[in-house]
């Protein structure tokens, strides 16, 4: 039975695995974007798992084969993955004509406190994982700003207050997903202020890029059949 896995058809799903480990690849320099590119296409062309494994076989990832031979349940990949308890990777950030940032993979703990003076501070969740389903940002910014990057998905919801200076309400009242974390931003602004923005991450945008640029060599395809 072994010996028939590779000719299996393989799903959009065990395609798009593939290329997440592709885009991981190409942002940390083990590929340059000639091979990036035409492994990628490789990747979409492909039609069983026998073509799929070798695209990924010389990436750490290869060990774990991002081909899924088995289907997977439905709670894999969503956001109960990201919620890993734990203490988190840093408690506190301190700028004092200066700078600090927070981003990439690292987790959130359950309460983050952040101090900016005549300086500036980011904190990028877009990538992090979270120690609790509810987080708390405490910012205090005096003459100085924190910025603050949030995934789609997340609740945002704000009780901080300004003094000449003010915090960011534009992504108050959007709905987060189901088992999405929820990300509570506190604290003080006093000619300063606390943004906050919601981003996707780079591989995503690169993600639907692609998802496009297929979306429409496939609309072209099917536009030459019915003619």
């Amino acid at each position: 039975m072994t010996d028939d896995l590779p000719e299996l058809r393989a799903s959009d799903a065990d395609r798009e695995r593939v290329a997440e480990v592709l885009r991981d690849a190409l942002a940390e320099g083990r590929l340059d974007m000639t091979e990036f590119e035409e492994r990628l296409d490789a990747t979409y062309k492909a039609r069983t798992y026998g073509e799929l494994t070798p695209i990924t076989r010389d990436l750490p990832t290869a060990h774990a084969s991002p081909v899924s031979m088995t289907k997977e349940t439905a709670g894999q990949g969503s956001w109960a993955r990201r919620i890993v308890g734990g203490e988190g990777s840093s408690t506190w950030a301190v700028a004092v004509m200066s700078g600090f940032q927070r981003r990439g993979r690292w987790t959130v703990p359950r309460r983050f406190t952040s101090f900016a003076f005549w300086g500036g501070g980011e904190i990028d969740l877009r990538e992090a994982n979270f120690a609790d389903r509810e987080v708390v940002i405490n910012c205090i910014a005096i003459m100085g700003g924190v910025q603050i990057t949030v995934p789609p998905g997340v609740e945002v919801v704000v009780h901080g207050i300004g003094v000449m200076g003010g915090f960011d309400q534009r992504e108050v009242g959007t709905g987060g997903d189901p088992g999405a974390p929820r990300v509570v931003v506190t604290g003080f602004a006093f000619w300063g202020g606390v943004g906050i923005e919601r981003k996707v991450t780079r591989a995503e945008r690169q993600r639907l890029k692609e998802e496009r640029r297929r979306e429409r060599l496939e609309g072209r395809d099917s536009g030459g059949e019915l003619h």
